[in-house]
């Protein structure tokens, strides 16, 4: 993949199950881009991935990785129309702070795994989003 649907870009380009790119330029259309536009008056231009498919158990485990089948995407940064670029980060400025505040929060539900900066050390400059099928339809969102 190079775009989320029409309009966004993903960097560098990635390889993603049919199912997660669906959900990631629905979630980019249907939440992100509107975050971007309330929060800082521009449009999303670009997501930067910084992990998608890559055959590799979790860390720590034996057991696959949701990456190992091109149903994870790990999100390091978002940048808009006019340039600005907004990092996931364990501080990042207040205004970029409520904008990924707002996406991670609405991750959680579309993705079933959703973590981030707090969750754990692996996690502290990305979002890491999946749709690995939780028991009785639940989410794991940190």
């Amino acid at each position: 993949l190079k775009t989320l649907g029409k309009s966004v870009a993903i960097g560098p380009g990635t390889e993603l199950n049919c199912k997660m790119a669906e959900a990631m330029a629905r979630f980019a259309a249907d939440v992100i881009q509107p975050a971007a536009k309330a929060e800082f008056g521009e449009d999303l231009k670009s997501i930067g991935q910084a992990s998608a498919f890559v055959c590799r158990p979790r860390n720590g485990t034996r057991k696959l990785s949701e990456h190992a089948f091109g149903n994870a995407l790990d999100i390091a940064s978002f940048t808009l129309s006019d340039g600005k670029k907004i990092e996931v980060g364990p501080a990042p400025p207040e205004k970029d702070a409520k904008f990924l505040n707002a996406v991670r929060k609405a991750a959680c539900g579309p993705f079933k795994t959703v973590l981030g900066p707090g969750a754990d050390p692996d996690h502290s400059l990305h979002f890491h989003l999946d749709l690995e099928p939780r028991r009785h339809g639940g989410t794991f969102c940190q």
